[in-house]
């Protein structure tokens, strides 16, 4: 059974304050870009996937907007901390949102590029256009310019529904709606973005809508249910707690890591303008306490993929990012509350991750263990996100005071 995160209490020095672990985190930062940088670019447009080698898979030509705009967002941050090269990714992924993922007759992006591809119109994917052109736009990359400006007329036009304060979900190619779920997944991620936007621009009304859908979503629905993030909801935001859909982005049930995640977004959404939100903290304690509890494997470790309404493990698989989105957290309230609850699961979260989840052989993560804790590619193959981790790498590096994006260009 894994020690309790209680063990670590007595002692005052957090790992994040140690220049051995400083130097651990920005080690595994520098091996994570060296990984992406010289194989990923596909001179068609876009960039390729890697298998679990770390090279590319050139079988498929379709291009995912998700992985255009993460890797984009990716590497201006690496530009804004003076790595070289980094600049020629940025470009391309900029080049490859405008010329190859955005639609130029019906607006907006496509979820694929490529022969065969879904054409469809996705907050999801329109999310991280945001953060990555917020991300380059903090870089001082002038094309980001034009296609910040162009998704937020497509968000607000299309997506944003000023009703509940949240954001539709999809569409197909011609903005013909194509079901009425809504989902919690594209409106966390589009929180994100919003205050990367907001600290790239200044513009108040970024700031305002992430507020929105965070009273939504977490204030009000996840307050009402023991501070567990449902999911899944219907056109007028009931829940839905029979909805399932694909088990990589919809799956049943609820999802702790999402939880984790949420639980620093409402704590940067408190720093950087919230501060008369008197719930915000409560909300960012409570949602990480909540995903500890129940969705932490104390006999083998591990963060449960997701779990049923009764909090029982629904799908017992251990992902990668779970534990990115805890570690992150972890160290950002850490950092706000100085409370060594949040240091020991810092702790507990790196301490497994670096034993079960790395890659000794190929460099970088393996995505998914079952419950045996053996690799296998049930939803996710080869080395699929240079997000989660580049990000839960370099957090606990800077000041809990905003974005990642924008604490590197602060700071370098």
């Amino acid at each position: 059974m894994s020690p309790s995160p209680s063990a670590h209490a007595a002692e005052t020095s957090g790992w994040t304050g140690r220049p051995n672990h400083r130097r651990w985190l920005q080690a595994q930062a520098d091996a994570l870009l060296r990984q992406f940088q010289f194989v990923s670019i596909d001179k068609a447009g876009g960039f390729f996937d890697l298998d679990i080698a770390g090279q590319p898979r050139r079988e498929t030509q379709i291009r995912e907007l998700v992985t255009t705009t993460r890797v984009t967002h990716c590497f201006a941050i690496a530009h804004m901390m003076g790595w070289p090269g980094a600049d020629a990714l940025v470009r391309h992924g900029l080049t490859a949102l405008w010329d190859l993922h955005r639609d130029a007759v019906h607006g907006g992006y496509r979820w694929q590029a490529g022969p065969g591809a879904d054409d469809s119109k996705q907050a999801y994917g329109h999310a991280f256009v945001l953060l990555a052109a917020s991300t380059a736009k903090m870089a001082g990359f002038a094309e980001a310019d034009a296609i910040l400006a162009d998704v937020t007329q497509v968000l607000n036009q299309h997506f944003w529904e000023s009703d509940p304060g949240a954001t539709a979900e999809e569409f197909a190619a011609d903005w013909s709606p194509i079901s009425n779920y809504r989902g919690q997944n594209a409106n966390m991620h589009l929180t994100e973005a919003l205050m990367a936007a907001f600290e790239a621009t200044g513009e108040r009304d970024y700031l305002s809508k992430a507020e929105s859908i965070a009273d939504l979503i977490i204030n009000r629905l996840a307050r009402a249910h023991a501070w567990h993030v449902i999911e899944h909801f219907d056109s007028v935001w009931r829940p839905d707690f029979n909805y399932r859909g694909s088990d990589m982005f919809r799956p049943q049930g609820t999802t702790p890591g999402h939880a984790l995640e949420w639980s620093r977004l409402i704590a940067q959404l408190h720093i950087l303008g919230g501060r008369h939100k008197s719930w915000m903290p409560e909300a960012a304690a409570g949602l990480f306490r909540q995903a500890v509890t129940d969705g932490w494997d104390r006999a083998t470790g591990g963060f449960y993929y997701t779990l049923d309404y009764a909090n029982a493990p629904l799908i017992r698989d251990r992902l990668w990012w779970p534990c990115c989105e805890g570690a992150a957290a972890a160290a950002f309230l850490g950092q706000i509350s100085g409370d060594a609850f949040y240091e020991g699961w810092y702790r507990q979260i790196w301490d497994w991750s670096a034993q079960r989840l790395a890659d000794p052989v190929h460099g970088g993560w393996n995505p998914e263990l079952d419950d045996s804790l053996t690799p296998r590619p049930r939803f996710f193959t080869g080395k699929p996100d240079i997000y989660h981790l580049l990000q839960s790498f370099l957090i606990p590096l800077y000041p809990a005071e905003g974005s990642l994006g924008e604490m590197v260009r602060r700071l370098g």
